[in-house]
């Protein structure tokens, strides 16, 4: 078999079959496979596509160039469940959903990223707990998963080593913003780290990687081909990014915010989005649940505490102070506050967030480069929403600086990209459309 080969057919639009996959991603892991050629092959995928079981066999094939988790002999009375977002300004789900979660009985052993460019990281926002330890050794994280129902750490790199080598190609070749690499590449990490049922929030809008409805629905249609053609049921939600989602951007401060939903006072948009995707976990895990019933128990276990008293369970086991649990307001925030006041009267009519994101990071609170260094107490507090009348000088958004020049350059950026109109704009809702293996939905 010839790489070069390969190319040309995968160049003409034609099919591999599963031999010939094994060895382009086992060649690739080895060296055995040049870059310019992986290069080549990636860029043919991006312009002819991938039909279902190519993509299928790709990613297990990704998997099997590293180390599968486990959870056979761990004896957990259900199976190990993961959420995963493909990204966004201000997304803190998965730290009030992930506890929320566990506290219906489900079990997440999950890994996470860091931030890069507008959009923040999990693993960013968790070290702002003062303790929290996001790198635990495998044991210890399956040890914790079946002790108290959740643990979340950073990737290991022997978890898809083709994948990550893979990717940091088509991320210097132009091949990124391909459906069928891109869901190979999350839908990979998923299954090597044990996951049996996932539940996908994949973010259409600004702010997001993927900008419009169609192609959001067409990754998620990707991955959820994958998962099921797996054995894993999976289900996705396509979700709002053109507006940033709650109020916080930046790492304590949305750790606040997700607190804050635990304690029943958070947002109804951040508590919605997370009850939805809990409800779709549990009814994949248990089949016999109707979504209706579901979703009141998953509303139950955040009224009755129960989720909040497991972020606290998770938070100790991972070396974090519990105690900013009970009061969040005890998390380092900067104290140094510039308000962004508005330049005329009139309705909110657009909230870039991709830009509000990119402002978040160049106050300190994100990374333009993979090595730069955040500062957890920065962000951007907005004060108002979509659809809402503001008056002249009222404040738009509060910026949390420890540089107050960086943050005079922004008060102007924001603004810009804070439209303001005479006429109130259509507020589209947060929750666009559901795929499942059967098909599309849209709401």
């Amino acid at each position: 078999m010839r790489m070069v080969d390969l190319i040309q057919k995968k160049r003409d639009g034609l099919a591999h079959d599963a031999t010939e996959l094994e060895w382009l991603i086992q060649g690739y892991s080895k060296g055995e496979i040049p870059d310019e050629q992986m290069s080549a092959w990636a860029m043919a995928v991006y312009f002819r596509g991938m039909n279902s079981e190519e993509m299928t066999e790709l990613t297990m094939q990704m998997v099997r160039s590293g180390m599968e988790v486990d959870w056979s002999d761990w004896n957990l009375p259900g199976i190990v469940a993961d959420k995963h977002s493909t990204g966004g300004v201000g997304d803190k789900t998965t730290i009030y959903a992930a506890p929320w979660a566990a506290a219906c009985g489900l079990y997440l052993g999950k890994m996470s990223g860091r931030g890069l460019g507008h959009t923040g990281g999990t693993l960013d926002k968790l070290e702002s707990i003062p303790g929290f330890k996001i790198d635990l050794p495998m044991h210890d994280f399956q040890k914790q998963v079946q002790a108290i129902g959740i643990a979340l750490i950073s990737q290991t790199k022997q978890l898809t080593p083709a994948d990550a080598k893979l990717y940091a190609l088509r991320d210097v070749t132009g091949s990124v913003a391909s459906i069928p690499l891109i869901a190979s590449s999350i839908m990979s990490k998923k299954i090597a780290a044990g996951a049996k049922a996932i539940v996908l929030d994949v973010k259409t809008g600004s702010g997001a990687f993927m900008k419009s409805k169609e192609d959001s629905i067409l990754l998620a249609q990707a991955m959820v081909q994958i998962g099921e053609g797996l054995g894993r049921k999976t289900v996705a939600w396509i979700t709002n990014m053109d507006r940033p989602l709650g109020r916080m951007i930046g790492n304590a401060l949305e750790v606040r915010e997700a607190i804050d939903v635990l304690h029943t006072r958070g947002s109804k948009e951040l508590t919605e989005l997370g009850a939805t995707l809990i409800s779709e976990l549990l009814v994949a895990v248990n089949p016999t649940y109707s979504i209706e019933a579901a979703r009141s128990f998953v509303m139950k276990k955040l009224l009755d505490g129960s989720a909040l008293q497991k972020m606290r369970e998770w938070v100790t086991a991972q070396g974090g102070e519990a105690s900013v649990i009970d009061d969040p307001t005890t998390l380092l925030i900067s104290k140094q506050i510039l308000d962004v006041p508005a330049q005329m009267s009139g309705y909110i009519c657009s909230i870039e967030a991709e830009a509000i994101g990119l402002s978040a990071m160049r106050l300190g609170a994100g990374r333009a480069r993979k090595q730069d260094v955040i500062d957890h107490r920065v962000g951007i507090e907005m004060l108002v929403e979509q659809g809402q009348f503001v008056y002249a000088g009222q404040p738009l958004c509060k910026l949390y600086y420890e540089q107050h020049v960086l943050a005079e350059a922004e008060v102007s950026r924001i603004q810009a990209n804070i439209t303001i109109s005479d006429q109130p704009p259509e507020v589209l809702p947060l929750l666009i459309a559901r795929v499942d293996a059967f098909g599309v939905t849209k709401f």
